[in-house]
């Protein structure tokens, strides 16, 4: 039998800076969304264009704030609500952890939804370009889930050479399933989202990569969830699902819709609201 991993003890800070301290966790998520937004800028330049760069810079912003008030409002209703609902104020304390995934995509999407319309830009086409660099988030807080030691697989053969024991979840050997994510849903689905939005012919279908980003999102997170540990507050549901498989199955619905809808119109080019404007004073 192969020797068992023993999960090493990763301390959740990173640095400390007097009395502040950096976690992991909170590096992932702003290395994330500086390195996407800097991504992001490029995307929208692209043929057909679909904002300026200076938009995606005001956007940051929202998207920011789409990430942590959805995250956390989602993980407080779709996985705990009644003990949120008895001490209200712990919603507050983010530091204890407490972040849904789903709940920050929701956040998301409300974002790009007002911010286009208060921009004039096809809420579609820009959304396409923004959904490209969402996997390498999800990437960076599988690895933090990781070292925090958290997030745990299920019980795996003892002669899986990756099996690992997870100090807080027993002496039975685990799948690290948080790297497993970290895989599908980060490198492997960001790769994908990456090659398929250099063509020229996929951005002039607006909706198609979105639908791409959510439908992709669903098959990883519900395959993952089968070595994955559920919520012990949560358990099993019906049929040995998971609370992370049945939040995806609307995901995997509205993303088939979107490509399958982006595929059926024609191919048209998105034009930004001042060319639109010089097309229309070119006209007799």
């Amino acid at each position: 039998m192969l020797p068992v991993l023993i999960f090493p003890q990763f301390d959740p800070v990173m640095v400390h800076v007097g009395p502040l301290a950096i976690r992991w966790y909170a590096m992932a998520y702003i290395t994330a969304l500086l390195v996407g937004w800097r991504l992001v800028r490029h995307l929208v330049s692209l043929a057909p264009r679909a904002a300026t760069p200076e938009q995606v810079d005001d956007f940051l912003t929202w998207a920011t704030l789409g990430v942590v008030l959805g995250g956390r409002v989602g993980y407080i209703l779709f996985y705990q609500p009644q003990i949120y609902l008895e001490h209200p104020l712990a919603a507050l304390q983010v530091w204890h952890g407490g972040m849904s995934f789903h709940g920050g995509a929701l956040g998301v999407v409300a974002a790009l939804a007002l911010f286009s319309w208060r921009n004039g830009l096809s809420f579609l086409a820009f959304s396409d370009r923004v959904t490209i660099v969402v996997p390498m988030g999800l990437g960076l807080g599988r690895v933090a889930n990781f070292i925090n030691g958290e997030l745990w697989g299920r019980a795996a053969p003892a002669d899986l050479p990756w099996a690992m024991v997870f100090p807080q979840a027993g002496p039975e050997p685990r799948h690290p399933s948080e790297l497993y994510e970290a895989l599908l849903e980060g490198a492997v689905l960001f790769t994908v989202m990456w090659l398929v939005g250099r063509s020229a012919r996929i951005r002039e279908r607006p909706g198609f990569l979105a639908g791409l980003f959510l439908f992709g999102y669903a098959v990883a997170r519900s395959f993952c969830e089968f070595f994955r540990e559920p919520d012990a507050f949560i358990g099993f549901l019906p049929f040995g699902t998971t609370m992370g498989q049945i939040l995806c199955i609307p995901m995997a619905i509205a993303g088939a819709g979107l490509m399958a809808q982006a595929m059926l119109r024609p191919p048209r080019p998105v034009l930004m609201p001042a060319e639109a404007g010089a097309v229309g004073a070119d006209r007799p």
